[in-house]
């Protein structure tokens, strides 16, 4: 995983919006808006349709997680 998702999940409850209810309105898919709850990679073009409904941009719903050392890598964290 490297991107967190978090900010997006966090920016929902401002709003008082529902994941569902997000994916309607970007006209992504649930399976999408699944697979970003588990940190898994989704298309750009799925990250600008909810910038736009949300009206933010990718830093508001995103960060990028620095990349593991090689000590991690290999101890498995």
């Amino acid at each position: 995983m490297d991107a967190n998702y978090n900010k997006l999940f966090k920016l929902l409850i401002d709003k008082n919006m529902k994941k569902g209810e997000l994916a309607a309105a970007a006209g992504v898919s649930g399976s999408s808006i699944a697979k970003i709850g588990r940190g898994e990679n989704v298309s750009v073009d799925i990250l600008i349709k909810i910038c736009r409904v949300l009206d933010c941009t990718m830093d508001d719903i995103m960060e990028i997680l620095p990349k593991p050392t090689e000590e991690e890598t290999t101890d498995g964290h």
